[in-house]
């Protein structure tokens, strides 16, 4: 059978980065076909190239076996590629209909295309079990129906092939799988899917054939029942990556950490945080479990001193950090990895030395006044560098210039290395390689057994379960229970939806 997408000898480069080395790719049509790698692997801009954004260097594409030029967006719609991007692509004071008609409305008069477009939409959403009301707000939807809203603009504008770039990131166990069902049917009616996704479970349960990139070559392709996520892994970094970090039992200490009836309200004055309660121990990981935007990142920052409480108090030992400001909070022994690195964690215009001490940056061993004496800047950062990883090991290179990992990293050794009572953590591994994810695990565990007490907030219930000791679930604000890690995957989803099962 013809393929449905052919890229061969596919070169790109920025500058001296060689993103893409020579790519040839061959994807079946009717076929779910999975692309991993690390950071930086060149898989999203292979992806990117076929769907407009980027341009070749050297190489060729085929689309159901002819040879085309893709120059733009428009371009690949109009061979039938679209994307879902892992950001969405959506308006939100717009509805549905509005938002799947948008660009393609046909015609100067909106209302008969809207007409039209009623009908097929409503005829793609029964089809393809992708029911969302066309009439409903997109803003006011939850993040699982806005993805199918983008499907069904993919859908809509005829799309054969359909791109997606980490699509469970912010879904629930439940919705994840409802989207896999989802996947299922496209492929059951001919569509090609092409999956972008760092979860190796998620290729072994949904793909025919995978392939895995390495600092931007393709290594190998296989048929996903004739490999296991080891052979993955290993492929993916190029050694063998331990996939579960080794934790032996928690020995929690005294209380350092005391947050009562804590209420957090936004600029709006909505509450986003309601009513929590809860401690933390010295040596234990305490993670918090739920779908982006219930309230955690709201959580985080108060306790880091960056939002200021409606109401309750945090408490650590002894001293009420609700009054504190971020300065006081760090000096009292807080320290604080924030969910996006790149706007809260470094300032990417400014080189890795300087990112490597936001925040302890008055430190009188780094200079006086407003001037930072430059060496022993340099040196501190040199020294995390080497404690934790860092590649390319250069203070003075920029902070935008590294990887999501080594970004990360450059955080964790600020952070960890003014030795707190108290690390917060959020998402610390998100869009970060198999690699980087293994050393930032095997580092919080061993924080944890020195007696440090750490809350860890992600949205990959594989993470918590693996790291924590005891698991928070918060759905829209509150806290819906505390389970033990042992608690399986169905029951911790439906908290996470805001449902409490019944006990049998």
């Amino acid at each position: 059978m013809t393929p449905a997408i052919e890229l061969i000898g596919i070169d790109k480069r920025f500058g001296q980065v060689h993103a893409n080395n020579n790519v040839s790719l061959s994807i079946g049509k009717g076929s779910i076909h999975g692309i991993v790698g690390e950071n930086g692997a060149g898989k999203s801009t292979l992806m990117s190239i076929l769907f407009g954004f980027y341009h070749a260097d050297k190489g060729e594409t085929r689309v159901g076996g002819r040879d085309v030029r893709i120059r733009s967006s428009a371009d690949a719609i109009g061979h039938g590629i679209g994307m879902v991007h892992q950001h969405f692509m959506l308006i939100d004071p717009f509805t549905v209909l509005e938002n799947v008609v948008l660009g393609a409305e046909n015609g100067v008069l909106i209302g008969p295309a809207l007409s039209k477009a009623r009908e097929e939409l409503e005829r793609l959403a029964r089809d393809y079990e992708l029911e969302v009301d066309p009439n409903a707000v997109v803003g006011s939807l939850p993040v699982g129906l806005q993805q199918r809203v983008e499907i069904l603009k993919a859908l809509f504008r005829g799309a054969e092939v359909l791109i997606l770039d980490e699509p469970t990131g912010v879904l629930t166990p439940n919705e994840a799988d409802h989207l896999f069902r989802i996947l299922g049917q496209l492929k059951d009616q001919g569509k090609t899917v092409i999956l972008i996704t760092h979860k190796l479970r998620e290729i072994m349960a949904i793909t025919d054939h995978v392939s895995v990139m390495r600092r931007g070559e393709l290594v190998a392709t296989k048929r996903t029942k004739d490999t296991t996520v080891e052979e993955l892994a290993e492929l993916m970094v190029g050694r063998r990556v331990l996939l579960r970090v080794k934790k032996g039992p928690a020995n929690p200490g005294k209380v350092v950490l005391n947050v009562d009836n804590l209420t957090v309200s936004d600029g709006q004055g909505v509450a986003r945080v309601k009513n929590v309660s809860f401690n933390v121990r010295e040596g234990e990981i305490v993670g918090i479990a739920g779908v982006s935007g219930n309230g955690q990142s709201e959580l985080l920052e108060a306790i880091a001193g960056i939002q200021k409480p409606a109401s309750g108090r945090i408490m650590l030992d002894g001293y009420d950090l609700a009054a504190s400001d971020p300065a006081e909070v760090r000096r009292l022994g807080v320290a604080h990895v924030p969910e996006d690195r790149q706007h809260r964690g470094l300032v990417t215009s400014f080189d890795a030395s300087e990112s490597a001490i936001l925040g302890w940056h008055h430190d009188p061993e780094l200079g006086q006044g407003f001037r930072l004496d430059r060496a022993p800047v340099i040196a501190r950062c040199r020294q995390g560098m080497a404690e934790f990883d860092v590649r390319p090991a250069d203070p003075v290179l920029l902070s935008a210039k590294f990887s999501g990992g080594n970004q990360q990293k450059i955080i964790l050794a600020r952070e960890i290395g003014r030795d707190p009572k108290l690390l917060v953590v959020g998402q610390p591994t998100r869009g970060v390689d198999i690699g980087a994810v293994e050393f930032i695990h095997r580092r919080l565990i061993e924080l944890r057994d020195q007696g440090k007490a750490i809350i860890l907030v992600s949205v990959e219930l594989d993470e918590i379960r693996s790291l924590s000791d005891r698991i928070l679930v918060m759905f829209d604000g509150a806290i819906m229970g505390e389970r033990d890690v042992s608690t399986d995957e169905n029951e911790l989803g439906c908290l996470m939806a805001g449902v409490i099962r019944e006990a049998a």
